[in-house]
């Protein structure tokens, strides 16, 4: 009886960070940033106790609290590594199957592999995991969402449209919220704007020209998320049209974007593309002379070694910067905007 106490005070003391943390985590943002220093502190209590009491209650609470923390610092290849140990545990019956919350699980790998810049390696990942999750689940759309953007960031836009395809077939495609249909949206613009002219139907291209003609409705108030991502896939679909209005017209608004919005260190990877961008001008929209002018090569090195550092700059990317940066030079051999 004794041992049983204690075994359910261990546990109780385990739940309980767990739940602080949990709780602190959805409160405001001074406050998260007060308690993730603290957190290394609370995993290594937690180990401490797992280590005692060994029963799924304390592997869970320090299971959720090094995907936690993992993800509020940026460390995506331990994140890898928890939901790795996690699955092995599973396999090996060391957890219990009806307790843990493999979709869960799953759904943090892929997440985690996209920001590690693991991509292809998620995409397969996410190609077996699919399985697990029904399309009437509510998260069907949040996982697709991912296995689109592992597509995208593993350059395999043909399968990424054939996704885009199966998620419009869902008959719950139209009942998502407003703004998760304007995501879906943004995401479907990028994924058509990579592929061949001959895949995309009149229609869709028609359609393509509609969204980069409109405002900004569904992001006016987010000034760090997906707005440079609208203007910045405006300016690219206008210079494959080669209209040179346009193109000057968003070139200008990301300039001023740019100074206003995108000034702290989150927001390198994003300042450092416009810089690039906003050369086209200067170099008269000629891509070889923009290969080997020498502000864009120092601007494209700097892009390869800055890192990923948050999931709002993550989300940005629908498409690797890296990679936009070739099409649109690839666009510009094909013809510059007049």
């Amino acid at each position: 009886m004794q041992q049983l106490r204690q075994l359910l005070k261990w546990e109780r003391e385990a739940e309980q960070l767990m739940l602080d943390v949990r709780l602190a985590m959805s409160d405001t943002v001074a406050r998260r940033q007060v308690v993730v220093p603290q957190l290394p502190s609370y995993i290594i209590r937690l180990e401490e106790l797992h280590a005692k009491a060994n029963t799924f209650n304390t592997f869970f609470a320090l299971y959720r609290l090094q995907i936690i923390y993992a993800e509020m610092v940026g460390r995506y290849d331990e994140l890898i590594r928890y939901t790795n140990e996690a699955n092995q545990l599973l396999a090996e019956g060391k957890l219990n199957a009806h307790r843990f919350d493999k979709r869960f699980n799953n759904f943090i790998s892929i997440l985690a592999h996209l920001r590690d810049r693991q991509a292809s390696l998620g995409l397969r990942l996410a190609e077996e995991y699919v399985h697990d999750i029904h399309p009437t689940s509510s998260n069907w759309f949040y996982f697709y969402e991912y296995f689109v953007l592992l597509a995208l960031h593993a350059a395999d836009y043909e399968k990424a449209l054939r996704l885009v395809q199966v998620a419009h077939k869902n008959p719950s495609y139209q009942k998502q919220r407003p703004a998760a249909l304007a995501q879906w949206e943004l995401l479907e613009a990028y994924t058509e704007l990579v592929q061949p002219h001959e895949r995309l139907p009149l229609g869709r291209r028609s359609q393509l020209t509609v969204f980069a003609s409109l405002a900004v409705p569904e992001y006016t108030r987010d000034k760090r998320g997906y707005n440079v991502a609208i203007l910045i896939f405006q300016l690219l679909h206008y210079l494959q049209q080669r209209m040179l209005e346009p193109v000057l017209s968003r070139l200008e608004r990301l300039r001023k974007y740019q100074q206003r919005h995108l000034r702290d260190k989150a927001a390198l990877r994003s300042r450092t593309f416009l810089r690039l961008l906003l050369l086209m001008p200067e170099a008269n929209f000629d891509p070889k002379e923009l290969e080997v002018e020498p502000r864009s090569q120092k601007l494209l090195v700097q892009l390869r070694e800055a890192p990923l550092v948050g999931e709002a700059e993550a989300q940005i990317e629908i498409i690797p910067y890296e990679d936009l940066w070739e099409f649109t030079l690839s666009t510009l051999r094909k013809g510059t905007p007049e």
